[in-house]
């Protein structure tokens, strides 16, 4: 991320998100990103993932320049955004479905997430038969079903109780040394920032 700005222009009025912003992450890395609302942080991670342009300054990814949405990228978002009318897996397969990929050789992964993040048994429920914490975990399923090299995370567990986000920061860090992602997390905490992060920015 080289010299990033990016502004917002509403009824005449502009809004600088980011302005100046520089950093290299290295393969590997869990890297959070801690700051109080309204600062940038969600702007930042949907630029890096070529969801938004910035307004000025460059991002690359292995040195290729970000123009447009990435397709190596998983994106977990704050609330889990499951469509209600899918059960788990079906949820979870979606963006191979949106690639046009190969859905049997990804149902195998699909069955290998789930019994990863510990939704055994709950492959057929639907999202309203789900606790909010079991439906993160499907969206991180999902977020990593197409095995993307780049981890992108804006406060997926800030809406859960503090049990169950200790319990999923715990999962996470899990799966992270064993898959090994890059992993850009986005939070509120500083607590949860140190515990799961080799990088704070």
């Amino acid at each position: 991320v080289s010299d990033v700005s990016r502004v917002f222009t509403s009824a005449g009025k502009s809004v600088a998100a980011l302005e100046h912003v520089t950093f290299d992450i290295q393969a590997g890395n869990f890297v959070s990103i801690v700051g109080p609302s309204g600062c940038g942080k969600s702007t930042l991670l949907k630029i890096l993932s070529g969801l938004l342009p910035a307004s000025s300054g460059t991002v690359a990814v292995n040195g290729q320049a970000v123009r447009g949405p990435l397709e190596n990228v998983g994106m977990v978002f704050q609330a889990p955004v499951l469509l209600k009318w899918r059960s788990v897996v079906g949820n979870i397969l979606l963006p191979v479905e949106f690639a046009r990929l190969d859905i049997p050789s990804h149902t195998e992964r699909t069955k290998a997430l789930i019994k990863l993040v510990g939704l055994e048994g709950f492959e057929e429920m639907y999202p309203h038969q789900l606790s909010g914490g079991m439906q993160q975990r499907a969206s991180l399923c999902r977020a990593l079903v197409t095995d993307p090299q780049l981890l992108l995370m804006d406060e997926p567990f800030g809406a859960l109780d503090a049990m169950t986000r200790d319990e999923l920061d715990m999962e996470l860090l899990r799966i992270w040394e064993e898959r090994k992602k890059t992993v850009l997390f986005v939070t509120h905490s500083i607590q949860e920032a140190v515990f799961l992060s080799d990088v704070v920015f």
